[in-house]
């Protein structure tokens, strides 16, 4: 068991220090595994991708929580979900020594304050690609609209941008469903 749980290990902290892009970015090492190791088929991997796409949280740790679970058990879970946060909890440490170290010297400021405009940005263009993929144009320019200009106005806690987007997003959704 020891054996087992120490290969376990370092099968998923090898997929968390090089599965760069998102949960699904595990699949390739996994289907490796599945076919290495015979932990768990091909079958059972694609039933582990669906019950973790539509459970909580990031996909790529409950894939290694299903898995583990599959492989070892409750312990085997543990080990995996472990191994695979661990890598990022390694290097984002690491960053936040240096940025920490570094917080003072003005290229480091920039790019930090460069981060959040990136940031939205990034965010916003979703948000508009989503806007304009979905059946409610005019409804969702006119809240985001709304939004933006309040936004502007009153500058707020992020958190209350955040739920007042969820709640646009609940009426949104409702008038859609019962069909205005």
């Amino acid at each position: 068991m020891i054996k087992l749980l120490l290969y376990l290990f370092i099968e998923y902290f090898h997929i968390g220090v090089f599965s760069f892009g998102g949960g699904y970015a595990t699949l390739p090492f996994l289907y490796e595994i599945a076919e290495k190791f015979k932990w768990f088929s091909v079958s059972q991997l694609t039933d582990m991708i669906a019950v973790s796409s539509i459970t909580p949280g990031p996909v790529g740790i409950n894939m290694a929580t299903f898995s583990g679970f599959t492989t070892a058990g409750i312990v085997g879970a543990i080990c995996a979900t472990f191994a695979i946060v661990l890598p990022s909890f390694i290097f984002a440490s690491v960053v936040y020594k240096i940025l920490d170290k570094f917080k003072e010297n003005s290229y480091v400021q920039s790019c930090v304050k460069a981060l959040k405009p990136a940031g939205c940005a990034l965010l916003s263009a979703v948000g508009i690609k989503l806007l304009f993929t979905s059946n409610l144009h005019l409804l969702g320019f006119l809240c985001l609209a709304v939004f933006l200009i309040t936004g502007f106005v009153k500058k707020r806690d992020p958190l209350f941008y955040l739920g007042v987007s969820a709640l646009f997003g609940l009426v949104i959704g409702h008038l859609h469903w019962i069909g205005v």
